[in-house]
């Protein structure tokens, strides 16, 4: 350990981060990767084997809630009392958290819990990423520029095995989910039911649960993270979202038919980032993080650096030295041993590889790297998610049953 510096000496720079103490994934045993797969073997369908610590059960819901952490609901009490009283405060299984993977975003999570993979086997690493076909980028969240989705994400979903195996399989989500091609990759099997309102989709959802002897229902509700995006996750906007997230729970759980199970959970926590050049670092102004990058992926709290020919190793050691103790800045090889996108030191499937970024950036505390002139968008969220922290990474996973 270096020595403390004498009175009036100038500050010792910063030590940059080891990417090995990073929290990687649970996946495996619990992440939201291994949801659908447990649920799906004690529905007995073929292929899947239990993963987490919870009991079989005839009729399933997944109530999935976009941006709800594990952090920010255990924080927020009071505008959640029903989903509360479902926080267990040991023993692993139901109750407790898991985590989201990585990145900790919207599409990589999608396509984890549809598909019972990881991002390293489903494909679907970040927010943009680089499609090796075109060199371009490609959001995998607005899937733009358009690319075939079934060769973008080949596997089945859990759903189609479910559906395929004679469980009454749906999804409950908004309409204009229906047809999307990360819905067609990630989310489809079975029949989709489009409603408007929270209220309607809790209705039907408790009401398709009974449409079998085995039944396996998924819904959805987005606006808790967009009032995060806008207006940060301690604002008033966030928490009246809350407490109708809590109102909607509760009205699903108290119509559940016998010998059900509901499941909420979510795709990715979220942190407020703060404004100024102390937390946000900016690409399109900042000559020395530009330099070599050929493109930039990702999103503020979570980055795929795309080098210019030869020019990673000077990439990577500018970002380190750069943001030094306020991100892990790990080569693409050492975030897939690491873990990072699926289980360590299994690698990734050939089609992903180059997808990932030369130079991954997962960013720690409250900063992000934002790109105010290309992104001017996504730059100006206060909230922000992505990266591997526990309140991005965990999300909650509570169980009702009847």
């Amino acid at each position: 350990m270096a020595p403390p510096a004498a009175p009036g000496a100038p500050l010792p720079d910063p030590e940059p981060l080891d990417p090995r103490s990073a929290p990687a994934p649970r996946y495996g045993d619990a992440s939201l990767a291994d949801l659908l797969p447990t649920i799906a073997a004690g529905q007995h369908v073929p292929g899947h084997a239990a993963r987490l610590a919870i009991e079989p059960a005839d009729r399933v819901c997944v109530f999935l809630v976009d941006g709800l952490g594990w952090h920010i609901l255990r924080d927020h009490p009071a505008q959640a009392p029903f989903l509360t009283s479902l926080l267990a405060t040991s023993g692993g299984g139901a109750g407790t958290p898991i985590t989201s993977g990585f990145p900790s975003t919207t599409a990589t999570s999608l396509a984890s819990v549809g598909t019972g993979l990881t991002p390293a086997a489903h494909g679907l690493p970040g927010y943009t990423v680089l499609d090796p076909d075109t060199g371009g980028l490609m959001n995998q969240l607005r899937w733009q520029p358009w690319t075939d989705p079934h060769v973008w994400q080949p596997y089945p979903t859990v759903f189609q095995q479910a559906h395929a195996a004679g469980v009454a399989t749906c999804q409950v989500s908004a309409p204009h989910f229906e047809t999307t091609p990360l819905t067609r990759v990630a989310l489809s099997g079975g029949t989709f039911f489009g409603r408007l309102t929270g209220e309607e989709r809790m209705d039907l959802a408790a009401d398709r649960l009974g449409a079998g002897d085995r039944a396996l229902v998924y819904t959805y509700y987005a606006e808790l993270d967009g009032n995060g995006h806008r207006h940060g996750v301690d604002s008033d906007a966030w928490r009246g979202q809350l407490a109708h997230v809590d109102r909607l729970a509760q009205r699903l759980a108290e119509q559940l038919p016998p010998r059900s199970a509901l499941y909420v959970t979510a795709d990715h926590g979220m942190v407020d980032v703060p404004p100024g050049d102390a937390h946000r670092f900016d690409f399109d102004e900042d000559w020395e993080l530009s330099a070599g990058v050929r493109r930039l992926g990702g999103e503020g709290r979570a980055r795929h650096l795309y080098a210019v020919p030869g020019a990673a190793r000077d990439v990577y050691a500018v970002w380190r030295e750069v943001l030094a103790d306020q991100a892990w800045v790990a080569t693409r090889d050492e975030a897939i041993e690491l873990g990072w996108f699926g289980l360590p030191g299994k690698g990734v499937d050939d089609r992903v590889y180059d997808r990932i970024g030369d130079v991954v950036v997962a960013m720690d505390g409250t900063a992000a790297v934002v790109a105010t002139r290309t992104e001017p968008n996504e730059s100006a969220l206060v909230g922000m998610h992505g990266s591997l922290t526990p309140a991005e990474q965990l999300v909650p996973l509570l169980e009702v049953r009847t």
